[in-house]
Parts: C-alpha cells; structure tokens; sequence
C-alpha cells in the first residue's frame, strides 16, 4: 500500500485504519501505486461483514493516468483454526445451482475433477461470485491469451480451445460436474440455501492444515527436526519465545504442575469442568502450533476416565502472541469395532444440563428443528445440552452467509426467523424435542441422570457397524495393523 495523501503515513493494517476513520461502514480512499504505469491512483475500500459469514473489505483501485482498474475482496478476521473443503454438486440443467454465491479467499484453491482442471490460489485472488461466475471468468482469463498461443504453438491453442468448449458447457448447465473449494485458511464459502438444514448436493468437510499450507499462507512453522529425529527446540524454548511465562518443563509430573499448567491455559470455567469427574494428577506439555497465527506455542494434555465412558484426553492451548484460546477432548484407547449413537429426549430443565462430550467425528442431528450438522462441525468439546444448542446457532450464524443481505428474498429471510424461534423453544422447553449424536468412531457421550444408564428413560445409546464409506472417511480401510500385531504377539510369547 501507499501513503495516504494529507497524513503522508503508510497503511499497514486495514481494519484499525477503519476504525480510527470513524466506523466499518464508511468508505475509504487511499493513494495507491499503479502497477502498469508507475503512477499513484486510488484505492477505495469498505470495511463490512457479510451477514452470517465473517469480517471482509471490500477494495477497488482506478488509476486516472492509464485507466488501470480492479477490485477483490480480502479478509479482516482472523485465520480460521482450521481449512475448509466444500464439495458441490451440480446436476445437469439445474441451473440454479449455478446461481449459488461463492466466496473465494486468496488461499483456496477450486477444482472441477472431472474435467482435471485447477484454478490454483494465485490465478484468481480474493473474489465474490457465483459457481457460473467462477468458472467464466476462468474462461475469460484463458481465453485472452489464445491469439498468442496460436501464432507460438499452434497445437496447444487448439487443445485449449476444445477445452474452452467443454468448460463453457458446464456454466451453462449443459452437464453435471462437481465444484470443489479448497482453502486451507478456512476463509472461503459456498452459500447453502437450504440453512440451516442440510444440503444433499453440498458437503463440507474440516482439517489441520499441514507445514507446507501454513508456510504457504505465510505464518511460522515447526522447525526442521535434525538427525537422530529430535526438534530443534524444546518445550521451554517454546514458553521463552512466545513472551516469557513461568517455563513448564516437558514431561511434568505432579499435582502441582498439573493445576499450574491448566491454570495458565484455561479460563476457571472450563477448568472446573475438566476436573469434575477426577483430578488430574499428571499433566504433559508439547510444543505446538496456534491455529490462528501460526506462532509457536505449548500445547497441555493429560488423560483420564469418565464414568459410563472411556479414557479420554484433555488437551488445551494458548497463544500469548494473538491470545488465541483452544481446548478440545480426545478419544484415547483403540478404535471401537462399532460406532454409536446416542439418542437423548429432552424434557425437562435437567435434560438442558446434562454433561455432553462431542468428538470431532460426530455428528448431531436435531429432528424437530430438521437441523443436522456433519462430522467434524465444532470439533471436539466438552459442555451440556444446553451449551451445544447455542454453539450450534452461534456456529451456523457464523458459516452459513447471504441469508440474511439486503439482497436476500423475503422467502429466506423469514425461513431463519422461523428457526431462531424454534430455536428458543428447544432453550425455553416449550415442548419436548430429541438430541441425536452420531459418532462412528463412539467417542461422543451424554451423561445419564440415574445412578445406572440402563435405569435412564430418556437416554438410548445404540451401537451399530460402520459401512464401508464411513470407515474410507475414517481412513479406517486402508489402516494395515499386521506388522504391529505380529511385534505384540512375538513380545508376549517370549
């Protein structure tokens, strides 16, 4: 960026220029270099928030000396903890799907495989289209250079041209293909008409992103382990980078350094909750990497049991270079043969504060609200019935965009004003209604009011056998165990 004209300063940070400048609303214009003809144009740009997605500035530059122009969209917020994959569907002559709104972020990527085409992060920038609009500006962009390929390389033009033609046959809805937005800053979108219920054509799917993604958005990684496999730096080093708190050692033992390090990661609310079923007695530390930005940190964890359950373990982290907070439950033990689903039906103010633990491979299913969110929405957390309801709402407001727009029909707008109040029915207990978890790994739980689950009414755990797609997302079919078998059965032999 360059300096604005009367303070003669340089913006480096959007979101505080528009704040100081007098409110996100507001339009602003800065002096900005031009890249085609050296001269200085103007950038103008808005701070706003799409409707149930996230922060956003908007930016559009002209350039009065060679009539340069162009505008995208980048975002204010922060980086999402996690990356973000939707897979959309789109039949053949079904055109309104490909009237669907896409927000696309720097760092995504958008694959069409059945044609074995790309648009990698840096073809196109930050954009706010539709599934039509995306794939013809890709034909716009391919097609400008196709009079220099010709006179260059005559064959390559023509095979572009025969792709062109197919390409062109999917915006216009003339054969069914499948839109995949990949991004691994979790920043980009695909509008779902359907919210909150779900969408048989559209699925979304979350995932660590791994060194090569976060060196690529441009944020710090683990450093190289050397040799003998060892990391190049320890946990303390970690704790002396990120700003100087007491150094916990890794591998601490001991009651006291247990409730130290928990104190040190967590709020007391959650702190308590952790502890309520035993007191931690041993509590490990690793170093680690946060989520939002990226910076080293030191990540804590310990294992216990929970009654009616299984061994889980805690983990919690905390950034002191953003503040960035996470703390998450995870399954420990071998994997089970069988998943589980746990059918609870609330109906009195007790239900609302039952314990629930749900794993980042369950997924919850409301019937009443027909509302259903898919494996790995949320993660892992630890909280009530009550507390997971109003994650979900603050979660949907959060994903789910364009409903609630100035440009959004009327049609839509009182379809989520239905579901608010639905919802505060569920909370206000105004009839009874069925919380469903569905875990196929069977790591999710509901505590029971009675001394024994069995003598629990309102409670029903079922187990059932994965199918074969449920164990390919799980990663579970291609998982060979022989050779850790065969070490096991020599070692208990001898």
């Amino acid at each position: 960026m360059a300096n604005s004209g009367d303070e003669g300063r340089v913006v480096t940070d959007l979101r505080s220029a528009a704040e100081s400048a007098g409110g996100d609303e507001a339009l602003h214009e800065i002096e900005s270099l031009c890249m085609r003809c050296g001269e200085n144009g103007t950038t103008r740009w808005l701070l706003t928030t799409i409707p149930n997605f996230r922060e956003v500035v908007l930016m559009a530059f002209e350039c009065p000396h060679c009539n340069e122009g162009n505008n995208e969209v980048q975002f204010a917020g922060q980086l999402q903890p996690k990356g973000c994959c939707y897979r959309l569907k789109v039949p053949q002559g079904q055109n309104e799907i490909l009237n669907r709104q896409v927000v696309k972020s720097d760092s995504a990527t958008i694959k069409i495989p059945e044609l074995d085409f790309e648009i990698p992060p840096e073809a196109q920038r930050g954009t706010l289209s539709t599934v039509e609009g995306t794939i013809m500006r890709a034909v716009e962009e391919l097609q400008a250079l196709q009079d220099e390929r010709k006179k260059v390389d005559p064959q390559k033009a023509e095979a572009i041209d025969q792709f062109l033609v197919k390409l062109r046959s999917l915006g216009s809805g003339e054969a069914a293909f499948t839109f995949v937005l990949d991004d691994p800053a979790g920043n980009s979108f695909i509008e779902n008409p359907h919210a909150p219920s779900s969408d048989p054509l559209l699925s979304a799917s979350f995932y660590e992103r791994t060194s090569d993604q976060q060196a690529a958005l441009g944020f710090l990684v683990d450093p190289p382990t050397g040799e003998s496999g060892e990391p190049s730096q320890n946990a303390s080093t970690v704790e002396a980078n990120c700003g100087g708190l007491p150094k916990v050692p890794h591998g601490s033992v001991g009651a006291v350094a247990g409730r130290r390090a928990i104190a040190q990661g967590n709020p007391d609310e959650i702190a308590a909750t952790l502890c309520r079923y035993t007191a931690p007695e041993e509590v490990d530390t690793l170093p680690s990497t946060c989520g939002a930005c990226g910076a080293a940190c030191v990540t804590r964890f310990f294992a216990t049991k929970i009654p009616y359950f299984r061994e889980v373990i805690v983990m919690a982290a905390s950034c002191d270079l953003c503040g960035y907070r996470n703390s998450e439950l995870k399954p420990g033990g071998e994997i089970p043969a069988k998943g589980k689903k746990i059918t609870l039906h609330v109906q009195t103010v007790k239900d609302l504060s039952r314990d629930v633990i749900k794993s980042d491979s369950a997924a919850v299913k409301v019937p009443e609200l027909e509302l259903e969110l898919s494996m790995g929405t949320l993660g892992g957390i630890v909280t009530t019935v009550e507390g997971l309801i109003v994650k979900i709402c603050e979660a949907l407001e959060r994903v789910h965009g364009f409903q609630l727009g100035d440009s959004t029909n009327e049609w839509k707008k009182k379809k989520w004003d239905d579901f608010q109040q639905r919802l505060s029915k569920l909370l206000s207990l105004q009839e009874p209604w069925t919380l469903i978890i569905d875990d196929a790994l069977a790591a999710s739980f509901v505590a029971p009011s009675t001394d024994l689950i069995e003598d629990d009414s309102q409670l029903l755990i079922e187990d059932y056998e994965r199918s074969w797609e449920q164990n390919e997302e799980l990663g579970l079919n291609d998982m060979d165990t022989s050779s850790a078998d065969i070490a096991y059965n020599t070692t208990s032999t001898e």
